[in-house]
């Protein structure tokens, strides 16, 4: 009988992490992601625009929404050094890093720079260490 739970268990876990990988693939989000990328869009009008929910690599309940990386290319980042442009990413977002999203990597180009990147991809953060450096 323990078997047939532990078998049962395991097929819950593969369906529920081939549909997160669904989720991520086919850009559909939790209502945290969807704001940030309506805020976002709304603000830069990007001609590329890419959100990654990473919280699935984090100690965090499954399908939590606390860990973001966010690709941007936009004409609103001409001329403005690279802070700056993080500072304008962080400020759109002020409400949802006040209230639960703990982590946003940024990478803000403009689309000139963005013409000369050779890999248009995003890259994967690396694997949570558990926190504080263990």
């Amino acid at each position: 009988m323990a078997f047939i739970v532990r078998s049962w268990s395991s097929k819950i876990q593969h369906h529920s992490c081939i549909l997160d990988h669904f989720r991520m693939a086919s850009n559909l989000g939790g209502p945290i992601e969807s704001k940030i990328r309506e805020k976002l869009t709304n603000k830069f009008v990007p001609i590329h625009f890419e959100v990654v929910n990473e919280s699935y690599m984090h100690n965090v309940p499954k399908g939590s929404e606390t860990h973001f990386k966010v690709m941007i290319v936009s004409d609103v980042f001409k001329d403005l050094a690279l802070i700056k442009r993080h500072r304008l990413v962080n400020e759109t977002l002020t409400e949802e890093l006040e209230s639960g999203v703990h982590a946003l990597s940024i990478v803000a180009k403009t689309p000139e720079q963005w013409e000369n990147v050779d890999n248009k991809t995003i890259e994967p953060s690396p694997s949570c260490r558990g926190g504080f450096g263990k």
